[in-house]
């Protein structure tokens, strides 16, 4: 059997910065050929980032990403690396009109291309768009209606992008019947927890399917909302995985595959599954043996479910701040356990050096809560100082009659208003500390513990908190270092300290009860009596999507957050503000 060494570069391009992502295919391509890579695939979109949104109706960025391609070709060509065909998405536009779906010719394409010898040898569009969740590509895009095949070194290689596998037949049927014997996809695929496992199943099932190994390269990094986690993956036709790359991470996959020889004789234009046209690429090459010393395959290990959430809020948190241009982060410290798992996160993901926080007690912040905020800062070596806002109070109660819920919120607008006023003279954007749950049901101050450009446990449960709270403190005394979360944070009962002895359970069901009726209703979309049947109490229930359902107008206010679930506050969920519906 003909061998061919493949490599997946996987790698994290920046939305809109397609100078940067082109030199990032060149570095990388210079890598994948030093290791002898003899085909060279990026992700989804790599030129333009991934997704670009309504960036893909602006006719000068198309046109910029087009026009860059060509320059990558020839950059690729004069830097002695044009010999090794390299796949690489970008925007591109239809050259036809498409009447079934409303759209004049030159609309916009998820493509991908060919570069080889200095040229761009062949393109196409992803033909299956997603249009669910955090997808909604039949705004932007028109499908491609190929299934181009590259005959290279004796070996016929298919090519697809994302969706294209995601759903039943299409390119994956196509590539069976044209007796492809690698499919190769290009992927911008967001994590969400558990999705790892989906996408091994995926590929394994495809791979059968297809009749021939599957590789599949994903990227890395984050994108607004989105967290990328790469996880690119090569299984045999028999669903063994040969390779896999680690999460979250940069990584070149480089390894030798021994793949049957071509021999369809299928000609350009065949008419394959879906409507699917086949077009052929001859790259040449003479079939190659096995290598005496061939590139070692790795899987990489899994990471648990905790290390893998801790790992998405991260990069998502890094990615936020590096791509909006900050450096450095600032945070409300109160002692709580919420301000305090923000700070962790912050800490790892851009350095405690570039952590900046503040803690602000009332008359009613606790001694232990100041404590335990001066000894997380203590514990991580972050920049921490205090600021009292109770003159501020006093003033304002001076000017006016406040009690009750409004006397308690203006002490967290107070803190709002402060945290951007630093904001503003240091030069540090602020980061958010509400969690999914105290957003459901409206558990928040607007313009208050709601101000900020990024909430990193936007999407992350009350009861998920505490548990990666416990982890990242194990896993800090495995490494041999100090534990950032102080114990108290962790153990003492959530309180918001805006009146005396205040409690969370005082306004809220137990966290574990409330998340597990949230995750139903949110994640799950059931309604109030399917709840119910599942064994809840109908008055919790009752009040729990009561809470929810006026609590949306404060959702639409808050920042946006790294997604880790299947179905998260933004681009996930869209439900209108003003709504009468009350039965869930």
């Amino acid at each position: 059997m003909p061998n061919l060494r493949l490599a997946l570069s996987q790698i994290d391009p920046w939305v809109g910065d397609i100078a940067r992502n082109s030199d990032e295919v060149v570095r990388w391509t210079k890598q994948a050929v030093e290791a002898g890579a003899q085909l060279v695939a990026f992700p989804e979109m790599a030129l333009t980032g991934y997704p670009v949104e309504d960036l893909a109706l602006r006719r000068s960025f198309v046109e910029a990403s087009r026009g860059a391609l060509v320059e990558l070709a020839g950059r690729l060509d004069a830097d002695g690396l044009g010999g090794v065909p390299v796949v690489v998405g970008y925007l591109g536009r239809s050259e036809h009109a498409s009447p079934r779906f409303g759209r004049p010719a030159g609309s916009p394409q998820n493509c991908a291309a060919v570069l080889h010898r200095g040229e761009v040898v062949t393109r196409f569009a992803k033909h299956h768009l997603p249009n669910y969740g955090v997808f909604d590509e039949y705004r932007w895009f028109v499908p491609g209606d190929q299934l181009p095949v590259l005959r290279l070194h004796g070996v016929d290689v298919a090519l697809a992008i994302c969706e294209d596998i995601w759903q039943d037949g299409g390119r994956v049927t196509a590539a069976r019947e044209a007796e492809a014997g690698l499919l190769l996809v290009i992927n911008g695929s967001p994590y969400e927890r558990n999705k790892d496992d989906q996408r091994l199943e995926l590929v394994r099932r495809r791979a059968a399917e297809a009749g021939c190994p599957l590789a599949y390269v994903n990227m890395v990094g984050g994108q607004d909302e989105l967290v990328f986690d790469g996880d690119s993956i090569v299984v045999g036709a028999d669903g063994e995985v040969l390779a896999r790359s680690p999460q979250f991470e940069e990584h070149l996959l480089v390894l030798d595959l021994d793949l049957p020889a071509a021999g369809s004789d299928h000609t350009d234009g065949l008419l394959l599954s879906d409507g699917l046209h086949l077009v052929r690429t001859d790259l040449g090459g003479e079939p190659q043996a096995a290598p005496a010393s061939a590139a070692a395959a790795e899987v990489a290990p899994r990471l648990s479910d905790e290390a893998e959430i801790w790992a998405a809020l991260v990069a998502g948190t890094r990615a936020y701040v590096a791509k909006n241009g900050f450096r450095s982060v600032l945070i409300g410290l109160s002692g709580g356990i919420d301000s305090a798992l923000v700070a962790a996160i912050a800490v790892d993901a851009i350095g405690a050096e570039n952590v900046y926080c503040v803690s602000m007690p009332s008359r009613y912040s606790s001694q232990h809560s100041r404590d335990d905020a001066a000894e997380l800062a203590r514990r991580t070596g972050l920049h921490f100082r205090t600021v009292s806002i109770a003159p501020m109070f006093d003033a304002y109660m001076g000017a006016t009659e406040l009690t009750g819920l409004a006397e308690e919120n203006l002490q967290s607008r107070l803190r709002g208003t402060l945290l951007m006023a630093i904001s503003n003279q240091e030069g540090h954007i602020v980061l958010a500390p509400g969690n999914k749950s105290e957003l459901a049901v409206g558990y928040s101050t607007l313009y208050g513990d709601s101000v900020g450009a990024f909430g990193p446990i936007k999407d992350v449960y009350k009861s998920l908190i505490f548990r990666l709270a416990h982890w990242r403190n194990e896993e800090a005394q495995r490494r041999g270092e100090v534990a950032p979360i102080p114990e108290n944070t962790i153990s003492k009962p959530p309180s918001a300290e805006l009146r005396p002895d205040q409690k969370d359970s005082d306004s809220l069901p137990d966290y574990d009860l409330l998340d597990s009726v949230l995750a139903r209703y949110i994640e799950g979309d059931e309604g109030r009596d399917a709840i119910v049947a599942a064994g809840f109490d109908p008055a919790v229930v009752d009040r729990v999507v009561r809470l929810v359902d006026t609590a949306e107008y404060k959702r639409r206010q808050y920042p946006p957050g790294p997604k880790i679930s299947v179905k998260n506050f933004g681009r996930d969920r869209r439900l209108p503000i003003t709504n009468r519906w009350r039965r869930g």
